[in-house]
């Protein structure tokens, strides 16, 4: 369910339009790396589901488009997973994409009910993945029926995390956007990415409001949140050093060509997958495929042969004269 007040900003920006863009969209580079792994473009499959039969099958069709692509994939919470290890195989896919970067995912609040350092390892390594995420919810948890109050102590918890662990972390909101503090108190702490996950996508809050059925939360509550593009730029601001992932409402790739020259690094896409991924492994390729097209036509007439280029582009204000 997507917000219906907040947008991601994107819309409210330009690229600079070249009519003379002095570059051969044959010849646009989308290639880079993350986790040590090569990826065609700088794409992410955001984090859906898992746990479940029907999850089992929508994880293995984004994992075999994505290898096919050459994407990442980000996997959804594997709590239940270690708590019942007869669902590890629903999220059990390297042996069907073996050279992309995967990264699992586990929530921060389970911090405070027990889990450590030895639950993210062996998230890790039951399924093979080459990092793993952790989000944090606070507001969707709020909202959720038996979900978890207790996020006190977690942002000194979580700082510590890339000291003691011996795989790469990525921090992560789920969409409704990283604040600047927590950006502030994270950076520089080794952590692979951030990723700001803004609003202006799905709204978390609202699903787990529909899940209630019930009318007790006001709609302005779940239209709560921090804007991508905002989320983006206060974090670039405060920590320009950090590995930025953009995600929340990306929807087509000249969204992601702006969060790039904005500042991230990566950017994860979701929602637009979902469907497809029930369906097969070729709808899902042919949606990465088009993301993947847009961003290079979005490179070209803007004048970017490269990544490096692109992040060198002056974004502007819609309305703005060049």
């Amino acid at each position: 369910m997507a917000f219906r007040t907040r947008t991601t900003g994107f819309e409210q920006v330009d690229l600079p339009y070249r009519a003379f863009p002095e570059t051969h969209l044959g010849e646009i580079s989308t290639a880079t790396t993350f986790l040590r792994k090569p990826l065609a473009a700088p794409i992410l499959i955001g984090a859906m589901t898992g746990g479940a039969e029907l999850a089992g099958r929508i994880n293995a069709n984004l994992a075999v488009a994505a290898q096919r692509v050459g994407v990442g994939l980000m996997l959804g919470s594997q709590r239940v997973m270690l708590e019942d290890e007869a669902l590890v195989p629903t999220f059990s896919v390297r042996h069907l994409a073996p050279d992309i970067p995967i990264i699992g995912n586990l929530g921060v609040a389970q911090l405070n009910r027990g889990y450590g350092e030895a639950h993210i390892e062996r998230a890790v390594t039951l399924v093979g993945v080459d990092g793993l995420a952790l989000h944090t919810n606070p507001l969707q948890e709020a909202v959720q029926v038996g979900g978890d109050e207790d996020f006190r102590g977690l942002l000194g918890r979580v700082a510590e995390l890339p000291s003691r662990v011996g795989v790469p972390l990525v921090v992560k909101e789920v969409g409704h956007g990283l604040d600047a503090s927590t950006v502030r108190h994270l950076a520089g702490r080794g952590f692979a990415a951030l990723d700001v996950a803004g609003a202006g996508g799905t709204s978390w809050a609202r699903v787990e409001s529909w899940v209630r059925g019930d009318d007790t939360v006001a709609d302005d509550l779940v239209e709560w949140g921090i804007p991508t593009r905002e989320a983006l730029q206060q974090a670039r601001a405060i920590a320009p050093g950090e590995t930025y992932i953009a995600s929340g409402g990306i929807r087509s790739g000249l969204d992601v060509a702006k969060a790039l020259a904005l500042g991230a690094s990566f950017c994860a896409i979701a929602l637009p997958l979902l469907k497809p991924a029930m369906d097969s492994a070729d709808a899902v390729e042919t949606v990465l495929r088009r993301f993947i097209g847009e961003l290079k036509i979005a490179m070209h007439v803007a004048g970017a042969e490269s990544l490096a280029a692109l992040k060198g582009v002056e974004v502007r204000e819609r309305g703005d004269q060049p």
